[in-house]
């Protein structure tokens, strides 16, 4: 079942079903409606038990389906332009149909983890793959408990295609790792961490990138050693997509992935702000259960471990194009933060530094908090009661990429 959000907030529209969204600003002639899939809604219960995807998509009403990425949807090239990592800052305002000069690093690995199968995972990469000039990924599809899923067409489908889709725009030349969990239960995905941080590891070291999250608990801490610490890894996961904190994302020993909104005029990248829309906002806050790191101190008030560290484009309005044949979508316009947490770990992969934790990756990017070089301050918007500042803050962490250096 597919769930139709209009122009409210995420939080206030998960019992209204089917009312219209806005028109996108980048885009006035169109008019569309906002997706949020079952597996992006969190239940009553599901903390410590049952993890959720962080995405939805924006289907322009006269494009459905599409029959391929339109006009206005991000693409690597573009994206690639934005976060200076195919040339110089602020001279090119990137505009998207001209913007086709593809990020081009990568090495190692990087491993997506998610929950169920989907059967057209090396298809869609591949599709994807030749729609943008990208070389063809080196992909390996992986069931974490030796045994296939079944398919969750149009919910965890769609996550998986997203997940290796946007790692391999960033990081072309990685591995690209699939580890499918059985079902979205905690157990069934820590296990399936454990086998991509194993594989990762194998394979030279990088990243594992997890787009789900789930509530806070007090037993939370207890995991970041079990789940999250394999040497060799930086670990990634989503800040959320309504407000407010959740786990994995809250764990000291992960990147926690935020989100920004691409402002354009004229289809001219202009300005970046805090995601915070009809559609939802970022995920943002201190965590209740986590202590704060070395690595925050002296940057994040209080006791408790912030988030996020680091935000990616996830607005839906100015989300990026997926290609998911599963479910026959096809292409899709999307957005959420689990665009972020693929997308910043191909971007680390990409700087080459290959730490050898979490924590040692943090580091390097706290040190180079306000170097504009390597980060593009986000000052406007507001998060579930945080505002945007300049500096750190709790609505997009350090700010977005720019340039491969700090990283």
């Amino acid at each position: 079942m597919r769930r139709i959000f209009g122009p409210l907030s995420l939080v206030a529209t998960l019992s209204l079903i089917g009312l219209a969204v806005s028109t996108p600003a980048q885009n006035p002639g169109s008019q569309g409606h906002v997706i949020v899939p079952e597996s992006s809604i969190e239940r009553p219960g599901d903390a410590g038990i049952r993890m959720h995807t962080n995405f939805m998509f924006y289907r322009p009403d006269i494009h459905t389906p599409a029959s391929g990425p339109g006009s206005t949807w991000e693409t690597p090239g573009s994206m690639g332009c934005v976060y200076g990592i195919t040339g110089p800052i602020g001279i090119n305002p990137c505009p998207i149909a001209t913007s086709t000069t593809n990020p081009s690093g990568g090495a190692g690995a990087i491993a997506l983890v998610d929950a169920y199968d989907n059967p057209d995972a090396a298809t869609d990469l591949s599709t994807f793959s030749t729609q943008f000039g990208l070389p063809q990924a080196t992909f390996t599809q992986v069931y974490a408990q030796g045994r296939k899923p079944r398919n969750n067409a149009g919910g965890w489908s769609v996550e998986e295609a997203l997940d290796i889709e946007w790692a391999h725009a960033m990081a072309p030349n990685a591995k690209i790792i699939l580890v499918e969990a059985l079902t979205p239960t905690n157990s069934y995905l820590y296990s399936a961490e454990n086998t991509a941080a194993s594989m990762v590891a194998s394979d030279g070291g990088g990243e594992v990138s997890n787009s789900w999250s789930g509530g806070e608990t007090s037993g939370e801490t207890s995991n970041d050693a079990k789940y999250f610490s394999t040497a060799g890894i930086v670990y990634f996961a989503s800040a959320g997509d309504s407000g407010g904190v959740g786990y994995p994302s809250t764990s000291p020993n992960v990147v926690s992935a935020g989100g920004t909104r691409i402002n354009r005029t004229g289809n001219n990248f202009t300005s970046e702000t805090v995601w915070n829309d009809s559609t939802g906002e970022t995920g943002g806050g201190p965590s209740k259960y986590e202590a704060l790191p070395s690595y925050q101190s002296g940057i994040v008030p209080g006791t408790k471990r912030g988030t996020p560290d680091y935000s990616f484009n996830a607005s839906p309005y100015s989300g990026v194009a997926v290609y998911d044949a599963d479910g026959g979508y096809k292409w899709i316009q999307v957005g959420g933060t689990s665009v972020s947490s693929p997308a910043l770990a191909g971007i680390v992969n990409a700087a080459g530094h290959f730490y050898t934790s979490t924590a040692t990756e943090q580091g390097i990017i706290y040190s180079n908090l306000g170097n504009t070089g390597a980060f593009r301050d986000i000052t406007s918007g507001s998060c579930k009661g945080y505002s945007a500042g300049a500096g750190w803050d709790y609505c997009t962490g350090v700010g977005s990429n720019q340039t491969l250096f700090g990283k």
